[in-house]
Formats: C-alpha cells, sequence, structure tokens
C-alpha cells in the first residue's frame, strides 16, 4: 500500500534464483503481492473458513477487551475471523461461497468488517495493466442475488471498499484511476447495494482533485506514515479535505512500514493512533495489516489502548453526509 513497501517487493525479485525458487512453492498459500487487495483468493486463502464456519456454524464468540459494536470499528487489514473478538474491526476479501457464513460468524463476536468484494486487483486489469472496469464489475457481480442486507442494515458491514490507491500509477502501468471512474464505481455498487457505503483507500486531497461532485462514493482513507508529517497535521488536513468534498473519512496506520519504512513501534502506536482518533468525523480506524504481533507483548497493550479509544468515540456510518 506503500511507495516504500512496494520498492522493497521490486527489490526482492533480484534476490538469489534458488531463494526465488523455493519461495515460490509456498507462493499459493500467501496474500497477495501488492497488485493489491488484502488476501489472496486461493483454496487456502484466508476468506476460507475452518471448522464450524466450513460447517455453516457460528462460533461462539469469545468475551475479550476489544470485541464490541460500540464506538467506531477499529482493527486490521486480513483480520482472521477470530479476532474480531478482539480487534472489532477489518477490512477482508469473503468469497462468495462463505460470505453468509462468515458475516454472521463477524456479527457474533460483536465486529464490523469492510468488504472487498473485487478481490485481488490483477483479476480486473486489462492486458495493458491498466484498470478495466468490465472486468471490474465481473468480480462485483459474483455476489448479485445474494442478500446480505441485514447485514448492512446493522452496521455489521462497514462499506464496500472498492479500489486501492486508484493514484498510484505503478498499481496501473503508469495510468492512474481519475476520481470520476471511482465515482462510476461507486455508483455501479450503489445500484446493487443501494445501503452499502463506499469506500476508496486514497486520500481525499486525491479525490478532490476531480472537479464533480461525488454522489455515490461515501468516504475516502487516510491512513499515517511517518514520512507525511506529525500526526496531527495529517489528521487536520485530511479530515478537511475530506469535508470539503463531503466525504467521509477512513483512518488508520500503517503498523507494518510506516515508521520510516520499518514496524512501528508500540509507543508509536499508541501515540500516533492516539492522535488519529483527535477528531470525531472519522468512521473507522482501520491499520495495515494483520499479523501475529498485534495479539501479543507490548504490541497487543498499545493496539488495545488504542482500540478501547476507539470503542468510547459516538458511533457513526461511513455514509457521506
Amino acid at each position: 500500500m506503500t511507495h516504500s513497501f512496494k520498492l522493497a517487493r521490486r527489490m526482492a525479485r533480484h534476490r538469489v534464483p534458488l531463494l526465488a525458487a523455493l519461495m515460490l512453492i509456498g507462493a499459493c498459500n500467501s496474500a497477495d503481492s501488492f497488485d493489491q487487495s488484502p488476501a489472496a483468493e486461493t483454496p487456502t486463502g484466508t476468506d476460507t473458513p475452518t471448522g464450524q464456519e466450513q460447517a455453516g456454524l457460528v462460533p461462539t464468540p469469545v468475551s475479550l477487551s476489544g470485541g464490541s459494536t460500540a464506538g467506531i470499528p477499529f482493527g486490521t487489514v486480513d483480520q482472521p475471523i477470530e479476532v474480531f473478538s478482539t480487534y472489532n474491526g477489518a477490512l477482508r476479501i469473503l468469497s462468495p461461497s462463505y460470505l453468509m457464513s462468515n458475516l454472521a460468524a463477524i456479527k457474533a463476536r460483536g465486529g464490523r468488517v469492510m468488504l472487498d468484494l473485487a478481490g485481488a486487483q490483477r483479476y480486473w486489469r486489462d492486458a495493458s495493466g491498466h484498470f478495466s472496469m468490465t472486468k471490474w464489475k465481473e468480480r462485483v457481480n459474483r455476489y448479485k442475488g445474494m442478500n446480505f442486507s441485514s447485514y448492512i442494515n446493522d452496521g455489521t458491514i462497514i462499506g464496500h471498499y472498492l479500489i486501492d490507491e486508484p493514484n498510484d500509477p505503478t498499481n496501473w502501468s503508469g495510468q492512474p484511476v481519475s476520481g470520476a471512474t471511482v465515482e462510476a464505481m461507486a455508483q455501479y455498487s450503489k445500484q446493487l447495494w443501494p445501503g452499502m457505503p463506499t469506500v476508496v483507500r486514497a486520500e481525499p486531497g486525491y479525490m478532490a482533485q476531480w472537479s464533480g461532485t461525488y454522489r455515490y462514493l461515501d468516504a475516502a482513507w487516510a491512513q499515517y506514515v511517518s514520512w507525511k508529517g506529525s500526526p496531527s497535521g495529517y489528521l487536520s488536513k485530511n479530515v478537511a479535505d475530506a469535508q470539503r468534498k463531503g466525504l467521509a473519512l477512513v483512518v488508520g496506520l500503517n503498523i507494518t512500514h510506516g515508521n520510516n519504512g520499518s514496524r512501528m513501534t508500540a509507543s508509536q502506536i499508541k501515540s500516533w493512533g492516539s492522535t488519529m482518533l483527535g477528531s470525531s468525523y472519522s468512521c473507522a480506524f482501520i491499520n495495515w495489516r494483520y499479523g501475529s504481533e498485534v495479539l501479543s507483548g507490548s504490541i497487543r497493550d498499545a493496539m488495545t489502548s488504542v482500540a478501547s479509544q476507539a470503542r468510547n468515540r459516538s458511533s457513526k456510518s461511513c455514509r457521506s453526509s
């Protein structure tokens, strides 16, 4: 999701060929490389449930510190189902086969989820590597006819995540996706699910470059990294940009690579996360990216501290005003 991380991934391609060959063996079981969507849609991807979920049963919720529908949702990208009992928000790919059972399991844990319905971007680029509206619609259409409106109405579904970094030309073979195109994506989503908020992972400042009015796009996304100045200044700018364009705002931290390209420390997560909650304007707090470290030690302590602050906020929808 960040240019520095993409650069690191490109550098990795030039490592010793034998190592690359060994890594390739396990590639089908890993999350997508940054083409980018959160989790791979493979038979072993994170959208495939196990145990009770595979049998269509809802697991018993575990009552931990973060599982609650109060406040605004807080959590991570690619967060496993069971972790919704600890952090109550996430961005997830949930395949059509398991969408309903997964939504039931998330709700049972007091969780809320932003849905990535199109999945990995490699499926909806054209032969030149550019964005293809036709292919994107084909991916989204896999969910047509599925009745999950109750999860939209009760707030279990935060919104429909349309596209990642449309502003980054490296995602789209040198051809960024315009605000007008993102609005057309949002319009198509609203035709299928009128009540589901539509979200783009791009800062509102980029979305504001389009002179038109967003009638179907609901929310932009501001994910803090250290090289974007102070967190307070970054938040203020993005809130102002979102308000000016009539968009709601999702916030978060790049906890994996947001400390000058390295992982954020526990103290940074706690301090910067608290600052990013400094405005009541935000509707969700979703971080890049889930890893086992967010459930242990000082990182867990910092994450649960910020999660507690998010729970104490007034609940609000990611629908635009």
